[in-house]
């Protein structure tokens, strides 16, 4: 093996940080990051199962495809209704126990509050 001489032709452009390749720094943060993303999707699937159910026997609320004059009608004024964003336009209110989402003026979605 050579010895490197302080500027000797061989040793000059000699760098140890370039020779990690670009796909072996990209493997490494896939490494890195992969571990939260099965716990993600854990978490996502005990909020669902443990949401409660849609009926007397839990938190009665809006179902897809209602309008928003069926959800006024059936549960009331909302405690808040936030303004539409997007496109489609998508709108929120806020109940004390749940939340519902529209999309243009039918339910989409209600979630329970935590």
């Amino acid at each position: 093996m050579k010895s490197c001489i302080p500027h000797s032709n061989p040793c000059r452009n000699r760098r140890p940080w370039r020779a990690v390749p670009l796909a072996v720094a990209l493997a490494a943060a896939a490494v890195l990051v992969a571990p939260s993303a099965p716990a993600e999707v854990l978490l996502l699937k005990q909020a669902i199962e443990q949401e409660p159910v849609n009926g007397p026997g839990g938190v009665p609320r809006p179902t897809r495809g209602l309008t928003m004059e069926q959800v006024r009608q059936r549960f009331g004024a909302p405690v808040k209704e936030l303004p539409w964003v997007g496109d489609p336009p998508i709108t929120r209110w806020v109940y004390d126990r749940f939340t519902v989402y529209f999309e243009g003026n039918r339910v989409i979605n209600s979630v329970v509050n935590r």
